[in-house]
């Protein structure tokens, strides 16, 4: 296979490296096109790490086939599937980029998206972790859904998207698409990496770096993401996944690292809203324990407590809610790992 990637190795000390560890699970489907845009990339100077983080289908099969006709990558083929966070830090302990991108089996990277976003990091100060960008949601057959954030006819965002000093900004909505961005190596390495004892990385790692980084955005739709009903984010619904657990741990530590009355009233109109999904997810003592942080903040007020005491009645609510979300409502990207 012919394409711009050209070095596993910087073989151009003016163009710093990019690590792209692409983590991989039952996407048989997509892996190809996926890697296909990391190897069509117009940038040339590209590490790439695939993880097949023990998929039982024959996406280990498509990759092994794909690297028999492309330049070299490193495959780790890991016999069990020990998590998205710990699978990515594999990557992490042996890239040797600069920059550091974590894409996965199923997302598609525009052909410029490295190099655009190289070049803007180059621009900035070290105190910059992170370059995100647009991204353009993509059905299971390719078909597009719609943009992360509108655009009007050149291409560029309708609404005023956040930059710079951000951590106000994760504590109280989410706003970046995951795939997007691409993070300073050095800045990973300095926050120990994803937490691995969570379900997921991005709301943890949103918080834990912007509080001591700053974020950039640049004004480009450079990444496809793809929306499947089997995607993580699906997941915080059900009960048991694990997902509303992390968002509690986060929620903790967001407390430790608030440093004005402002990021303390933003996490808890967060935490609020993480009661209402223990509810949907009948997460009931889930639902108690955070309304025990929220105490901490401030007076929970009489609709968190009925909330609350909903979940201690255990009100069967899942099926009915999770009905709702399947069926009746668009399936859109759902506020992902952290609404």
């Amino acid at each position: 296979m012919k394409g711009p990637l050209g070095a596993y190795i910087m073989t151009n000390l003016e163009q710093p490296l990019v690590t792209v560890i692409l983590t991989a699970f039952n996407q048989e489907k997509y892996i190809e096109e996926a890697l296909a845009s990391v190897f069509y990339q117009t940038y040339p100077y590209i590490q790439l790490i695939v993880i097949d983080n023990a998929s039982k289908d024959n996406t280990l099969g498509v990759i092994e086939s794909f690297k028999g006709k492309a330049p070299a990558f490193q495959v780790i083929r890991n016999r069990n599937n020990i998590g998205l966070c710990r699978a990515f830090n594999q990557g992490l302990t042996i890239a040797q980029g600069k920059y550091v991108i974590d894409l996965s089996g199923d997302d598609v990277m525009m052909a410029d998206r490295i190099e655009k976003q190289v070049q803007a990091f180059e621009a900035l100060p070290d105190d910059y972790a992170v370059v995100f960008t647009n991204a353009r949601y993509i059905g299971k057959a390719g078909q597009l859904l719609h943009n992360h954030y509108n655009i009007d006819n050149r291409g560029n965002a309708t609404c005023k998207v956040p930059s710079g000093d951000v951590y106000k900004n994760i504590l109280e909505r989410y706003f970046i698409c995951t795939p997007t961005m691409m993070m300073r190596t050095a800045a990973l390495q300095q926050l120990g990496g994803y937490d691995e004892t969570l379900a997921f990385e991005d709301f943890d790692f949103w918080v834990r770096s912007s509080v001591r980084f700053k974020y950039f955005y640049l004004d480009q739709v450079l990444t496809k993401k793809r929306v499947l009903k089997t995607s993580l984010s699906t997941g915080v619904y059900k009960k048991g996944s694990g997902m509303l657990q992390s968002y509690y741990a986060v929620c903790n530590k967001a407390y430790d690292l608030n440093r004005d009355q402002k990021e303390f009233d933003l996490l808890a109109q967060r935490i609020r809203t993480f009661i209402r999904k223990c509810l949907y997810a009948q997460e009931f003592e889930l639902a108690v324990r955070f309304r025990r942080l929220l105490n901490y903040i401030e007076n929970p007020g009489l609709q968190t407590e009925l909330i609350v005491l909903m979940c201690r009645l255990h009100l069967p609510v899942n099926f009915a809610y999770r009905f709702y979300i399947e069926n009746l409502k668009k399936l859109t990207p759902q506020e992902g790992f952290a609404f």
